[in-house]
């Protein structure tokens, strides 16, 4: 199977799963527990049928959306994802530079492997960076300033990681961060000559953002559960998050946002926008889908502020639907990871590709020249028997 064979985010998963060694699959690929809201993630958007119209002059098609005060050319774009060079050595910057030529938004972890300074310098596109707030304060407002001076674009503050989830998987697989050849995954490194001999050979493993900072930055930390059970602060509230707004002074999106108590406090604090996500299914297992979530949020809280959906994305029908219920846009993470390690920014730039094009053709089918066209009246419920 080749990059030129992958045409759907499934066939994406299926050349990484090839590629990499099973620990790092296993660790992007995995939810926590029992993984029900990971799959559920995606079922969700089952529960509703798209409705077309017929007979539109769809010469003039617009796929546009401003979102975090950035104008993108299409209603998608790449959430923040950590350690991105464990997939593949060309890491972020492979996934920025896709994003910027598709005219879209690239969103940076806190705990990248690439530098905020770094992803500023590579890329003109528009960028948001993820801000984790970390029981070091200074270290967390210094990620403030440092994407000031490196020209980001907007902010996000995910809230669901106060505690690592239940990743049972990296505990089967023997997954260590950064990785190491150990007798429960030396097989399967070994297996993958590329992968090992690009992890070994190129650009040390290290947390960039944070390697001058503490010592889990620098490339000894165990895993990424410790790193989040070790650094993160729990002590953090709606006046920190209040604050950090304050701070950066641009767009600022709450991530991580789940009900609509939560909603309405992002509003009351001047967030520009919410992102709807449980972190891929990472964390919480057994939550709600995000999609199931669009529905209340979008009718308390959209006229207040911008209402994003991440989690479960995989088709072009994914996103119409998400837009007709509301969301103003939707993100992708394993999206493009996948894709990512199944051939650097030659897959990233295909898997985006294929996704907008998706978006056109569905577009096209639903009768809608604009995005502005897709309401809830496109919307057929669908109950499923038990």
């Amino acid at each position: 199977m080749r990059i030129v064979d992958c045409h759907n985010t499934a066939d994406f998963r299926k050349l990484a799963r090839k590629r990499l060694p099973a620990p790092l699959f296993h660790y992007m690929d995995g939810g926590s527990d029992d993984e029900i809201t990971l799959r559920r993630n995606s079922e969700a958007f089952d529960s509703v049928r798209l409705i077309p119209d017929t007979l539109a002059d769809l010469t003039g098609m617009h796929l546009g959306v401003n979102v975090l005060g950035q104008n993108i050319d299409w209603p998608v774009f790449c959430s923040p994802t950590a350690m991105t060079r464990l997939f593949h050595h060309e890491g972020e910057i492979a996934v920025a530079r896709a994003a910027h030529k598709h005219g879209t938004m690239y969103s940076l972890s806190s705990l990248s492997t690439t530098s905020i300074e770094e992803i500023g310098a590579a890329t003109p596109g528009p960028k948001c960076f993820q801000l984790y707030i970390h029981k070091d304060r200074g270290m967390s407002w210094e990620f403030i300033d440092r994407c000031k001076q490196s020209n980001f674009s907007a902010m996000c503050l995910t809230v669901d990681t106060l505690v690592a989830g239940n990743r049972e998987k990296d505990l089967y697989t023997g997954m260590t961060i950064p990785p190491k050849f150990t007798l429960k995954s030396l097989a399967s490194f070994a297996s993958h000559p590329e992968w090992s001999l690009n992890y070994l050979f190129r650009r040390k493993f290290e947390l960039a953002n944070v390697a001058n900072h503490i010592a889990e930055g620098s490339g000894k930390l165990t895993s990424v559960v410790g790193y989040m059970n070790s650094q993160f602060d729990r002590s953090i509230t709606w006046k920190d998050a209040k604050e950090a707004i304050r701070r950066w002074g641009k767009p600022f999106a709450i991530k991580g946002v789940m009900s609509v108590e939560d909603a309405r406090r992002a509003a009351d604090i001047g967030a520009s926008a919410i992102m709807i996500s449980n972190h891929g299914g990472r964390q919480l297992d057994g939550s709600t889908a995000p999609f199931d979530q669009l529905e209340p949020i979008v009718d308390a809280v959209g006229d207040r502020l911008e209402v994003i959906l991440d989690g479960g994305v995989r088709r072009g029908t994914h996103v119409l639907k998400a837009l007709a219920m509301g969301a103003k846009a939707c993100m992708v993470g394993r999206g493009y990871l996948y894709a990512l390690a199944a051939g650097g920014y030659a897959g990233v730039d295909r898997a985006l590709t294929r996704l907008c094009s998706e978006i056109e053709r569905d577009m096209i089918l639903m009768g809608c020249e604009s995005i502005e066209k897709l309401d809830r009246s496109k919307l057929h419920r669908h109950i499923q028997s038990e």
